[in-house]
């Protein structure tokens, strides 16, 4: 199965498609033009486990990378995954 990513810049937030279907999330603020703090990551139960948290939060910190912004990991399951892969 292919999982697709949309970006959501006026919600702040990704999203993770899988089939069309909306599995999960990834939530963020813009606290100043500089930095981007990731706050809320979520993968529906049925779908954990299989690695679609990691890639959704990979695309939101390529995305921060892309546009040159400071990361802040306020999501438990971003700072996890920054102590694991240090950018």
């Amino acid at each position: 199965m292919n999982l697709d990513i949309q970006h959501d810049e006026e919600a702040q937030q990704f999203t993770a498609l899988l089939e069309q279907e909306d599995i999960g999330e990834l939530a963020y603020a813009l606290p100043d033009e500089e930095t981007i703090d990731f706050q809320h990551t979520y993968i529906e139960e049925e779908y954990r486990g299989k690695g679609y948290a990691n890639k959704l939060i990979k695309h939101g910190l390529d995305y921060a990378a892309s546009k040159g912004l400071e990361v802040r990991a306020s999501c438990p399951a971003v700072a996890r995954y920054l102590e694991r892969n240090p950018m």
